[in-house]
């Protein structure tokens, strides 16, 4: 069989280009330190590595949610630290001032005022706020969650936030829940209730006036007929025992100091065990991340085995491909017949 001439063009210009094409992706390798620089390098490798890049990409996203949950939960644990400081505070006041033998009126007046400041701080730790949320505002982030009087005004709303795939975890917990030891039979709870009701039914005439509010009996008589069993556990706020105890002491009662004792400890064992819950949050927060930057290691290790170069092998490979480029030159001048112009010489 005849070879022409156009044949022995054409073979030395594809082994030619092909060469030239393995030494030009060589290069490419050696500069970018990947040995996946296109899909079309490793198909099924590309697949995975644009997998793991978007669990990267949702991790992070998780972990910033995360941290974001654990400073608003620290912030919150160092409000009811303030809160804790206040009641202990108050029990210590109590105890002074209980008896007739360890108290005259002079000093109670003394230490009235001094109520009067530690139930002022007491409303300035609930109305405390990071950013633009209240810290015990639950939902409700227009106003003050206590007003001067120690009402509350938020509600029992628990902010969720996803700090991993299908995992939620409560950034907040409602004030309602940490000023009262009872909060499902609380005054603050009908009236939360009774809010709920009239947003549901604005055309309806309200069923409490503004004076109701401010007046604990008829709203402590709705919640025994509203909750039933429930209300039937006393219920202490904070706000209404550090009035008490400031009663108390401007008026010389002492049964009405004493009754405070007790309703101080379990609002502090209602801090304290709300401490208790969101240190739990926060220990459970810090393992997700720790979690999360394991399996972001993990997934680094993995897309470095499919997408990163071996070098060693690439400047290997690189050396034997300029030899047959090189000898693929040299060689190609014997397929190729001499021209018209070797002739003309």
């Amino acid at each position: 069989m005849r070879v022409s001439d156009n044949t022995n063009f054409g073979v030395v210009r594809d082994s030619l280009n092909r060469s030239r094409s393995r030494l030009e992706n060589l290069q490419t390798q050696n500069s970018t330190l990947k040995k996946l620089n296109k899909p079309s390098d490793d198909p099924v490798g590309s697949g995975k590595i644009l997998e793991m890049r978007t669990d990267k990409v949702n991790n992070d996203q998780f972990q910033s949610n995360a941290k974001f949950a654990q400073s608003f939960l620290e912030n919150t644990d160092a409000a009811l630290e303030d809160l804790t400081e206040v009641i202990m505070r108050a029990k210590e006041i109590a105890i002074g001032q209980s008896s007739s033998a360890s108290s005259t009126p002079e000093t109670r007046l003394g230490v009235a005022e001094e109520v009067n400041q530690l139930f002022q701080r007491a409303i300035g730790t609930s109305n405390r706020r990071i950013g633009d949320r209240f810290v015990f505002g639950g939902f409700q982030n227009n106003s003050n969650p206590v007003d001067a009087e120690g009402n509350y005004h938020g509600d029992d709303g628990e902010v969720m936030l996803e700090i991993g795939r299908e995992v939620f975890i409560g950034m907040n917990i409602p004030g309602i829940q940490i000023f009262n030891t009872n909060p499902e039979g609380s005054v603050d709870q009908v009236l939360l209730e009774n809010r709920k009701t009239e947003n549901q039914n604005r055309e309806s005439p309200p069923t409490q006036n503004k004076t109701d509010d401010k007046n604990s009996e008829p709203l402590r008589r709705l919640a025994s007929e509203k909750f039933g069993e429930k209300s039937d556990i006393p219920n202490a706020n904070i706000f209404d025992e550090l009035k008490s105890l400031r009663i108390g002491l401007l008026t010389g009662d002492q049964n009405a100091i004493r009754g405070t004792l007790d309703r101080f400890d379990e609002l502090l064992a209602k801090v304290v065990s709300s401490r208790s819950k969101i240190g739990s949050r926060i220990q459970g927060i810090q393992g997700n991340i720790t979690a999360m930057e394991r399996h972001n290691v993990t997934n680094a290790q993995l897309s470095s085995g499919i997408e990163d170069a071996d070098m060693t092998q690439i400047v290997s490979d690189m050396a034997k491909e300029e030899t047959i480029f090189k000898s693929s030159l040299a060689s190609s001048k014997h397929l190729i017949q001499p021209t018209l112009l070797d002739f003309l010489r």
